[in-house]
């Protein structure tokens, strides 16, 4: 029997449709703080359903891997304009296949393997559509590790092993009232009263942080690693190219990517991006506490 669930993350909503007695929302753990008890149909960002019974012919032409948490999906093209993206667990286990239109806004997917392969299947397809689809409508999936401080949230930018969690967990040790919004994925969205806020999500990477809070955005920091403790603001083009490359974007379709670098522009022109190069020490975090609290 179809059940339909309905979320709100970033101030979007979504459904989740299950159309087999096979999976469930128990799947979706991470995402019980942004379930809704009442169904909102008025301005649904996707639908994505899931059905085992769905299994479709491949097609369409490989155009790239899309990277997502540290592994790679490959994702295929076909001359619609509609996407197939074969998702595989850490192991390289292809645990789901993913089909979504080409506006983003319908999705459904099929599952393969244990309780373990599924969740990591539906989480990831969940994520990328999330992606995808809020890219149209000025919210970007950042890979970030944020804080709250204030009522301002502070976003750490940089690669994998820069040390964005060590520095957001010095805010947490060092500066009192601080506390951790998102570890891994948070939601950034410019919204309709010009305000640029970030919000949690139901993805938070290794650290199990799924808290359905937002805040105004008060700063970027970009990290990097150094033998010192040193910061300054960003540039223009200093903070683009420190903001791009830390969205979630299918870098392949055309509407996706200019809608990232027309949400990354607007967020450039009313929120400050800092380069903080750094030893992951007090000093370190104390520093950019003080500065950034000065803007």
């Amino acid at each position: 029997m179809e059940k339909k669930y309905y979320y709100r993350v970033g101030g979007h909503t979504y459904c989740i449709c299950f159309a087999d007695d096979k999976n469930s929302a128990e799947l979706l753990p991470s995402s019980e703080p942004f379930r809704l008890e009442q169904p909102d149909t008025a301005e649904l960002l996707f639908t994505l359903t899931v059905d085992d019974n769905w299994r479709p012919e491949s097609r369409g032409t490989e155009i790239g891997q899309f990277d997502c948490g540290g592994n790679n999906h490959g994702v295929y093209r076909s001359d619609d304009g509609s996407y197939q993206i074969l998702v595989s667990d850490m192991d390289g286990r292809q645990c789901c296949l993913l089909e979504v239109t080409a506006d983003f806004t319908q999705a459904k997917v099929c599952l393969n393997g244990n309780y373990n392969m599924r969740n990591f299947g539906l989480n990831n397809a969940l994520m990328m559509v999330y992606a995808f689809s809020g890219s149209q409508h000025n919210t970007l999936l950042m890979h970030a590790s944020v804080v709250r401080k204030d009522g301002y949230g502070y976003l750490c930018l940089g690669v994998s092993g820069t040390g964005k969690s060590t520095h957001t967990g010095l805010w947490l040790k060092h500066i009192p009232g601080t506390d951790l919004m998102n570890d891994d994925n948070p939601v950034v969205r410019c919204c309709p009263d010009g305000v640029v806020r970030v919000y949690g999500s139901p993805w938070s990477g290794k650290t199990p942080c799924y808290r359905n809070v937002e805040a105004p955005i008060g700063a970027f920091l970009q990290l990097k690693q150094a033998p010192y403790n040193k910061i300054r603001r960003q540039s223009v083009v200093e903070s683009f190219a420190s903001l791009l490359p830390s969205c979630s974007v299918m870098k392949w379709d055309k509407s996706n990517y200019m809608g990232t670098c027309d949400a990354v522009s607007a967020i450039m022109q009313t929120t400050p991006t800092f380069l903080l190069e750094c030893l992951p020490d007090e000093d370190a975090c104390q520093l950019s506490y003080k500065t950034i609290r000065a803007v």
